[in-house]
This record gives C-alpha cells, sequence and structure tokens, in this order.
C-alpha cells in the first residue's frame, strides 16, 4: 500500500542563535545597535517636547 502524502513537506526549522554560539562581532553589533536606539529615542523625546516648529522657513510677500 502507498502512503497518501499530499502537499509540500514542511522545512526543518533552524536553531535560533544563542548568545553563546555567538562571536565577538556579534555581540559588538548588537550593543551598537542598542546604543543607537538610546540615542534615537532621547533623540524623539527632545523633539517633541519643543513642540512643532514656528516662525521659520520662507517669508511670504504680503503686497
Amino acid at each position: 500500500m502507498s502512503s497518501r502524502q499530499g502537499g509540500k513537506l514542511k522545512p526543518l526549522k533552524q536553531k535560533s542563535k544563542q548568545k553563546a554560539d555567538m562571536d565577538e562581532d556579534d555581540i559588538a553589533f548588537q550593543a551598537k545597535r542598542r546604543e543607537e536606539a538610546q540615542k534615537l529615542k532621547e533623540a524623539q523625546a527632545l523633539a517633541a517636547k519643543k513642540g512643532p516648529l514656528i516662525g521659520g522657513g520662507i517669508k511670504k510677500s504680503k503686497k
């Protein structure tokens, strides 16, 4: 008798990288990304605090 196997076979799941498997370059890259994300959050908080820019830009002549 033949087995009834329909559709595609699912691919095997790969192991996710553990911290022990990461080398120094990966760890340094992750640290750099965390620092950049922290700086971005601080800049966003500072920009939201000040509010919109008013009075700047090109002035229109009123004739």
